[in-house]
């Protein structure tokens, strides 16, 4: 908005320059998301906690650790969504369709996760919304963006280490939908202990930012052979919001929480990362520098695909962050190692861009 109003007056006051520059607009929008959350936090805190009672239901088959969690209010991943949204729409150039679409991931992922919670503490336990009208929405926002991107740039997409590019034709609108969808999903597995979704998210949205500004800058990356997306440098904005928006949210998610994030936050950042990762062609490079979100993933497909098969279970408890605190690991131990291993993995996918 600032941009659309502000930069066409640069002929006249020279400051409004800055107004032209992504990396500017991306610092300040990063900082507009954080202050969104510091100075709102305690306030939409209190409201959630006089509006919750009992807070998010606590799984009973759980680690006992969990019991003491009981009363902390979830849904706080609405601060982060007002965050991203109102700095994405204050700093990004609103006539860019990437932005748009990346806003409608963001809030209707985001409203999926917001009925599954609701749910939940309607129902005061944690059955929230049925699986199979969970995976129809997401089918419904996903298959909206793909479409969208489908027609905005080409169905291709960025083979890390090498200089190969697929083409996927008509197959780039379902390949889109899996990738949003499991993204998604992938996060909202991860978010099981205080800050252990967030900080990586933050982690990834960082390493997307640096990507789709070097996408959408024709020089760039044409240097770095990855795929010239025009307008997707737009998208550093939208990213850098996220950036400033988990850094905010985390100063209440960290051990010991004084929040949950909740499906409505988790889902809609797992959508977002998945969107920007596409809009770039980078489904690839998305896999490796959310590793930590696959890994979380298949622990629960490995163990439930074992459960059927054999009868037994690979880990103590799935998701995978879980097996660690049944094998005595206190939780910010867990927390903090798996941080370390997703800022590693966020490193080795910026390495990729020179590695071909």
């Amino acid at each position: 908005m600032l941009y659309n109003f502000l930069y066409p007056l640069a002929d006249q006051y020279s400051i409004f320059n800055l107004f032209q520059y992504i990396t500017f607009r991306t610092v300040y929008a990063l900082i507009t998301a954080l202050v969104i959350c510091w100075v709102f936090g305690p306030m939409f805190i209190r409201m959630l906690k006089s509006q919750q009672g009992k807070g998010q239901p606590i799984r009973r088959d759980g680690p006992e650790s969990h019991f003491s969690k009981q009363g902390t209010p979830t849904m706080g991943g609405l601060l982060i969504l007002l965050s991203v949204t109102v700095s994405t729409l204050l700093w990004a150039n609103l006539t860019n369709l990437f932005i748009w679409l990346a806003l409608l991931v963001t809030l209707g992922y985001g409203l999926i996760g917001w009925l599954d919670d609701h749910l939940k503490l309607s129902r005061n336990n944690s059955d929230g919304l049925a699986g199979r009208w969970k995976l129809m929405l997401q089918f419904v926002f996903g298959g909206m963006a793909a479409v969208g991107l489908y027609i905005l740039t080409d169905p291709i997409v960025d083979v890390p280490f090498f200089n190969v590019q697929w083409h996927f034709g008509y197959w780039y609108i379902p390949f889109v939908v899996f990738v949003l969808i499991g993204s998604s999903n992938a996060v909202n597995l991860t978010d099981g202990l205080d800050g252990l979704a967030v900080a990586p998210t933050f982690m990834v949205a960082t390493a997307l930012a640096v990507v789709v500004y070097l996408t959408g800058h024709s020089h760039f990356s044409d240097y770095l052979m990855i795929p010239y997306v025009p307008g997707a440098g737009e998208l550093a904005i939208f990213c850098g919001a996220m950036v400033g928006a988990c850094l905010g949210f985390l100063w209440f998610n960290t051990y010991p929480a004084q929040v949950f994030m909740g499906d409505v936050g988790a889902l809609a950042l797992g959508g977002a990362l998945g969107f920007v990762a596409c809009a770039v062609h980078q489904q690839f490079l998305l896999a490796i520098a959310g590793g930590l979100f696959v890994l979380e993933a298949v622990s629960v497909m490995v163990q439930v695909a074992s459960f059927k098969l054999t009868g037994k279970r690979v880990f103590r408890m799935a998701p995978i962050h879980h097996h660690y605190e049944l094998k005595g690991w206190p939780e910010p131990k867990v927390i903090v190692r798996f941080w370390i291993i997703s800022l590693i993995l966020a490193l080795v996918a910026l390495s990729t861009l020179k590695i071909r």
